[in-house]
């Protein structure tokens, strides 16, 4: 036996006492799901807080067992709930053939080295660091790279289970956080900005699955900004796969906005509506919380009463996992994430049209509440959400 496969270990899950197997199903779901359209076959063995995922060859025999656990452990990297991501070699349980493992690991290396031993089954005959020696030993025999227990260049794991003995070096972090899906669904507002992917992001760190609404400035502007949208939910499907894109077109809304006489409240006035629109498709979709980009202070509505207005728009919690951040925080997260780039494009933003030279920053909620009742808001927001076109940039 000498099976090439990925051990995931787990994070904030193992601390979670009797609700632990709740999580580690779901868990285990979002693997077999983020593995779909790999054309690899993936077993999932769930141990004491680490799960093994077991690799076959691709179908059609494009690749072999070696590559196909590549794949799988690059796709794991992605999926949040999971701490460290390791490809490792599931060999018998037998000393010389956890040694022979190890020096076949390490070939072509260079720099320091040492050998992290563990038995979780405790009848294995030989300790942890008899286990550790020998095999330092060996790797030294072969190749003469030196020992460092402190920082070496390389660490060589081994973990000595009750059937078998896994050996791997230092794997990748995992995302952290908790499973996508174990903490309910909510709908981020996704404004193709640099700030909402990354609040999206966040959310879907602790558990949220995220559905996404965009406001074009259709019909007047072009669909530029659907496309940004569009490209952004599909980067961030990454992390929990199935994900919809809600496209609503509100330049006319935005322009009878303005003929009621907004004036300076006008862009409190389209945020609110967004979030009674958000709602509204929300309670369509069983969706419990929205989600917006919102920083404190970042822009003129989001000062602290501005906010407190947005809050009166709805019944509905809005998350604002960004709001201590500054923008050189959400640029380095977004650029870590790989949406900045998209985020950067061009488009006119329905946000920038018919924007008053003067923007309150600490708008009244009698006053709002007065242009939305000659507008009948709520009616309003429930036919755009009727309207939402719906996009599937996953697929």
């Amino acid at each position: 036996m000498h099976e090439p496969c990925v051990l995931l270990k787990l994070g904030e899950i193992v601390l979670k006492g009797r609700n632990r197997q709740q999580f580690e199903r779901l868990l285990h779901d979002n693997i077999r799901r983020a593995v779909r359209g790999l054309g690899v076959g993936v077993r999932v063995w769930q141990r004491e807080g680490v799960i093994v995922l077991r690799v076959a060859a691709a179908e059609g025999g494009e690749f072999g067992a070696q590559t196909a656990a590549d794949l799988v452990a690059e796709r794991m990297s992605q999926v949040m709930g999971l701490a460290r991501v390791c490809r490792a070699i599931r060999v018998a349980k037998e000393p010389e053939a956890a040694i022979e493992a190890a020096v076949q690991l390490v070939a072509g290396r260079s720099g320091t080295f040492a050998v992290r031993a563990r038995r979780r089954d405790k009848r294995f005959p030989i300790t942890s660091a008899e286990l550790a020696v020998m095999i330092g030993s060996r790797i030294q025999q072969e190749y003469g790279y030196p020992v460092n227990l402190r920082a070496p260049d390389t660490t060589v794991f081994i973990e000595v289970d009750q059937h078998e003995v896994f050996v791997f070096t230092d794997g990748r972090p995992g995302q952290g956080g908790l499973p996508v899906g174990m903490s309910g669904r909510a709908l981020v507002l996704m404004s193709g900005g640099i700030d909402s992917p990354v609040a999206a992001y966040r959310m879907m760190r602790r558990g949220l699955r995220c559905g996404y609404l965009h406001f074009s400035g259709m019909p007047l502007t072009g669909p530029e900004s659907v496309y940004k949208a569009y490209g952004l939910v599909r980067q961030l499907d990454r992390y929990q796969s199935d994900s919809r894109l809600y496209v609503v077109a509100f330049g006319n809304a935005q322009r009878k906005l303005a003929s009621s006489g907004a004036g300076k409240l006008q862009i409190m006035a389209q945020r609110r509506l967004m979030l009674k629109t958000g709602a509204a498709l929300a309670a369509r979709l069983k969706a419990t919380a929205l989600v917006t980009g919102d920083s404190l202070g970042q822009v003129s509505s989001q000062t602290l009463t501005n906010i407190t207005a947005l809050d009166d728009a709805v019944r509905l919690p809005i998350l604002r996992p960004l709001i201590g951040m500054d923008k050189t925080e959400i640029i380095g997260e977004a650029r870590r994430i790989e949406t900045l780039a998209i985020s950067e494009l061009p488009d006119q933003d329905c946000c920038s049209l018919l924007t008053p030279r003067q923007v309150e920053t600490r708008a009244r909620i009698e006053d709002l509440r007065r242009i939305e009742a000659r507008l009948d808001a709520d009616d309003m927001a429930e036919e755009l959400a009727a309207a939402a076109q719906v996009h599937v940039p996953g697929s």
